[in-house]
């Protein structure tokens, strides 16, 4: 696997950022992109072996075209990003918001695997970063659970209609990452201990948990058409 070149859209920080890491230490060649160039800088002083940084805007199809036109060919795409809109009780969620959970993330995800084709090795991978609100009947998600579902649904599809190319995707639960930065402190600890003693794991998901998830889609050339919800059991309920 040392001679191979992942691309991680949304790298970072959190998921992503994990995942460059995993990968880097395992040999791979990795470019990390994201929206903001200050964090791709931390980045990088965060991660040994070298990742090659890109600034991209993944909402942006035409952003996105030319970053694959300037990477060149490459060999396993992990799209890493999120979005934070369209949570709420369905009876109060702005449709607005939820119309934004699907632009920030559902959109996106689809342009930049379709983007990517030309570029991707046959015998690569696409990994998608869904969430656990796409497969558990969690009140007050009906919103952003919507938008993760729909990047659910293009796993089975596009493994089978983009074949020898795999196509896999995980879906976290809670994970400690700055997706939560808009909660305040004492907010987020009272959240994480709430979610932890939902959790048959007893605890809240870390990045690297969901990093070496995405690394064994990776590196494993049977699997294809998976869904991998690592959420330490939390759909299971209490």
């Amino acid at each position: 696997m040392s001679s191979q070149h992942a691309v991680i859209i949304g790298g970072s920080s959190g998921i992503g950022l994990a995942t460059a890491r995993q990968l880097l230490s395992s040999g791979f060649k990795v470019t990390i992109t994201g929206r903001n160039e200050q964090r791709l800088n931390v980045a990088r002083g965060v991660l040994d072996g070298g990742p090659h940084l890109i600034t991209m805007d993944a909402a942006d199809p035409e952003s996105s075209r030319n970053t694959f036109s300037q990477i060149g060919k490459f060999d396993h795409l992990i799209l890493a990003f999120g979005s934070a809109k369209g949570g709420g009780p369905f009876s109060t969620v702005s449709l607005n918001d939820v119309r934004m959970g699907f632009e920030e993330k559902f959109f996106p995800h689809f342009a930049c695997a379709q983007a990517s084709i030309p570029f991707l090795h046959q015998k690569g991978s696409i990994t998608f970063v869904s969430a656990v609100t796409a497969h558990a009947a969690m009140p007050g998600t009906a919103g952003i659970g919507a938008a993760n579902a729909a990047v659910a649904a293009l796993v089975p599809i596009l493994a089978a209609e983009l074949r020898p190319l795999r196509v896999n995707g995980v879906s976290p639960g809670v994970i400690d990452t700055p997706w939560w930065d808009f909660l305040a402190e004492g907010d987020r600890h009272s959240i994480f201990s709430d979610y932890a003693s939902q959790t048959p794991v007893g605890r809240v998901g870390q990045p690297e948990d969901v990093a070496q998830a995405i690394a064994f889609l990776i590196s494993d050339s049977f699997m294809s058409g998976h869904m991998i919800i690592c959420d330490g059991g939390l759909r299971l309920g209490k």
